[in-house]
């Protein structure tokens, strides 16, 4: 019955991760219709293990992609593109990218903006209500409000339009939503902080052991060693 319940979890993100892919990326330098990546047990268990916080297992990728294909280079190591639940782990996070130099990654944030999101009167206005971390489906706090176990607002105060984040600045210019979240290093003067980005353009990314993926690796592939 666990395996059951491991691999309908598994199945049911993946479904919900393809129903947001329709809209992931509004602009005609996209191609509309791509997926999230299935995990591939050998990569999964050789995945990197380049750093390790709260138990789990982090790399920072260099490579440049969009949004949708920074997750799907974490996933195929049962990982995921990171998600930033609390002060302590938004602070590591913050001193990997001051020690390694790197001027922005992605992160798993995402804006409910396509379909399935429709109509829900809690996710209004949505450029403030609307946040959430893709990778474990976990709601963002109002954006305008110190996240809970915050002691400071992470969202940057500053950007194109010099206004808090998020700004949605990119639609004013070719009317692309800016629908994921990605951290910004100082590229406004403004420090290591969170800011609303169009999917399409390419970062790099911090990848995160996902506990559903290694799990449903796992029962699958019992035969299979690997770190947990």
């Amino acid at each position: 019955m666990k395996v059951v319940l491991v691999i309908a979890a598994f199945c049911v993100a993946v479904c919900l991760g393809q129903n947001s892919t329709d809209s992931e990326v509004r602009s005609k330098r996209q191609t509309k219709g791509r997926f999230l990546s299935f995990p591939v047990p050998q990569k999964c268990a050789s995945r990197p293990r380049q750093f390790q916080y709260g138990g789990r297992y982090y790399f920072l990728s260099n490579a440049r992609v969009d949004w949708l294909d920074a997750r799907n280079l974490c996933r195929e190591y049962c990982m995921d593109a990171v998600s930033l639940e609390t002060e302590h782990k938004n602070n590591y996070i913050n001193n990997l990218i001051r020690a390694y130099n790197v001027p922005y990654i992605w992160t798993s944030g995402r804006l409910c903006d396509f379909k399935g999101c429709a109509g829900r009167a809690y996710l209004e206005p949505r450029q403030y209500h609307g946040w959430f971390w893709s990778a474990n489906q976990q709601r963002i706090a109002p954006t305008y409000r110190i996240p809970p176990g915050f002691r400071y607002n992470p969202w940057s105060q500053t950007g194109h339009k010099r206004s808090p984040q998020p700004d949605n600045a990119e639609f004013d210019i070719n009317q692309t939503i800016e629908s994921c979240l990605s951290i910004l290093n100082n590229v406004y003067n403004d420090g290591i902080n969170w800011h609303d980005v169009a999917c399409y353009h390419k970062k790099p990314v911090i990848c995160e052991d996902s506990p559903e993926l290694l799990n449903y690796v796992a029962y699958t592939n019992p035969s299979l060693r690997f770190y947990l």
